[in-house]
């Protein structure tokens, strides 16, 4: 199959599935078929998926992958010991775990084409991401509170695993207690790596989107939290900072002083 026609079964195949959905048109252009099947994945409920299903969504999405252009860790320049600065699609980076900003459902965002870095992860991984967040859920039984983290594979994105962590909501001044839930994020991504065998994980800046928190402090968070954690466990990891923009890259390479 070609990858059109590969776009096509999958859209199909979610129409199908999908009742309120089959009288929706799919458009004749590339960019408007990939903004449908993105949409249907977006709003999907988790449920079963067939062999053949996730055979070709894989087999899509790792060609979508290889067109936008994969970033490895060994080719990047740590900035500080084991520490990196990257500036890129934190979906394009292959290293061992990449942190998710998750909502404390825990299974992505529903919005469809929402471009938080919650969307984006799922959109890239595949449905199969979900699948696995939602049998983490119903084991748990109740809604993820912030500053802990979960781990599940990574589906069709180039890392081997996805560390998903709420942060803390502002929606007013900054407290003491937001300062401590997302450095709370920080550890338990870095412990939960850890105990997995992970030898490499990259940071999205957790919670300075839709929760609000201001980025300059969230940095300075992030950057003091992770120092502290390798000192403290004399660990090797080495950790990718990421920035999307170049206001967030600049935010960054202030908080690691270079």
């Amino acid at each position: 199959m070609t990858q059109t026609e590969k776009r096509r079964w999958l859209i199909d195949a979610l129409l199908r599935e999908q009742p309120r959905y089959r009288g929706v048109a799919v458009p004749d252009d590339a960019p408007g078929q990939k903004d449908l099947l993105r949409s249907l994945m977006n709003v999907r409920m988790p449920a079963p998926l067939s062999a053949e299903y996730v055979e070709i969504e894989d087999a899509y999405l790792r060609a979508e992958l290889a067109e936008r252009g994969v970033t490895r860790l060994e080719d990047l320049t740590p900035v500080d010991g084991s520490l990196y600065l990257w500036q890129g699609d934190i979906t394009t980076l292959s290293c061992d775990a990449i942190v998710n900003a998750a909502n404390s459902q825990l299974l992505g965002c529903f919005r469809p084409l929402h471009n938080c870095v919650d969307n984006c992860i799922h959109s890239a991984a595949g449905l199969r991401l979900r699948n696995a967040c939602s049998a983490l859920m119903e084991a748990q039984g109740s809604e993820e509170p912030p500053g802990r983290a979960k781990i599940t594979p990574a589906g069709s994105l180039p890392c081997k695993y996805v560390l998903h962590t709420v942060g803390p909501i502002v929606d007013g001044p900054l407290t003491d207690e937001h300062r401590a839930l997302l450095a709370s994020c920080y550890r338990a991504c870095l412990d939960l790596a850890a105990e997995n065998g992970c030898e490499s994980v990259a940071f999205c800046a957790i919670s300075t989107g839709v929760f609000g928190f201001p980025k300059e402090p969230a940095a300075q968070i992030a950057v003091s939290t992770v120092r502290a954690w390798l000192q403290e466990h004399a660990s090797p990891m080495k950790v990718v900072f990421t920035a999307f923009s170049d206001s967030s890259l600049a935010i960054y390479r202030k908080a690691l002083n270079i």
